[in-house]
């Protein structure tokens, strides 16, 4: 199928001058001052369109619209449009006609802007033509490459190494030690002992050998020797009646200190 084209516009001035110019007498170029500048032979309107990758400088009548002539372009800069030598005004075109005939005419601007839109509307135009042509050049190409396959042949595996789950060869994974409630613990360092926690008494009597004797007041003159008889008498002695000397008892309690021997109590043992 044919590709769809349309015409689009790249640029309009309203006001162009054409001179009929004398053939070229050698391969310097053209010459501006060599044609009759003051006495144009046609003024109109220039147009330049495009349809698909050629260009079409198009001289119109200014009211009307008629088409006067028209010069196709396929490449820019080419022998379809040329510059002179000595302006950057005015330029050189070939036209044709539906016959196949073709001439060269000159084509002027009076202001110098004109002359560079003109321009520049010519050189974009290819730029693209040239773009356009390296992006299908390079798709022919990729079409023509061989094509990457990716896929997995016939009994072709891979494997897959995430995360702790990697193993040595031959072995097999090692679950992780979980403690009570499901946390779990760190393993001791190296070369050290865990410490057994030690296991509380069940018996009565190992409760009875704790004991813890009762703290000491510094503003007291009970020495430590009185303390520990205190723990050794039983509990008959402490029920003694009280005397109406108090003074007495204390003075029979101290002077017994000495002479009495430390007698064998649970508090020594502990």
């Amino acid at each position: 199928a044919a590709e769809l084209e349309y015409e689009s516009v790249l640029c309009v001035k309203p006001d162009v001058n054409v001179y009929r110019i004398p053939p070229r007498t050698s391969n310097r170029g053209y010459r501006a001052s060599d044609w009759k500048l003051d006495h144009p032979d046609w003024t109109g309107r220039l147009r330049v369109t495009s349809k698909g990758k050629t260009a079409y400088i198009k001289l119109e009548d200014k009211v009307s619209g008629e088409l006067f002539a028209q010069a196709p372009i396929d490449q820019y800069p080419g022998i379809a449009v040329e510059t002179v030598t000595d302006s950057s005004r005015y330029f050189v075109i070939r036209i044709q006609n539906g016959t196949g005939r073709s001439a060269f005419i000159g084509i002027g601007f009076a202001d110098r802007g004109d002359a560079f839109d003109f321009n520049v509307s010519l050189q974009d135009h290819f730029k693209w033509v040239k773009q356009e042509t390296e992006i299908s050049k390079e798709s022919q190409e990729a079409d023509t490459r061989p094509k990457l396959d990716l896929g997995f042949k016939e009994g072709q595996t891979i494997k897959l190494n995430i995360g702790n789950m990697t193993t040595k060869k031959g072995g097999a994974a090692k679950p992780r030690a979980s403690g009570s409630g499901g946390l779990s613990l760190l393993p001791p360092p190296p070369g050290g002992k865990i410490a057994v926690p030690p296991i509380p008494p069940h018996s009565s009597t190992a409760i009875a050998s704790h004991v813890t004797p009762p703290p000491m007041l510094k503003s007291s003159n009970v020495s430590s020797a009185d303390i520990l008889l205190d723990l050794g008498t039983p509990a008959s002695a402490s029920k003694a009646p009280a005397t109406t000397d108090l003074w007495g008892d204390f003075n029979a309690a101290s002077s017994a200190v000495p002479n009495q021997a430390p007698q064998q109590s649970n508090w020594v043992q502990f």
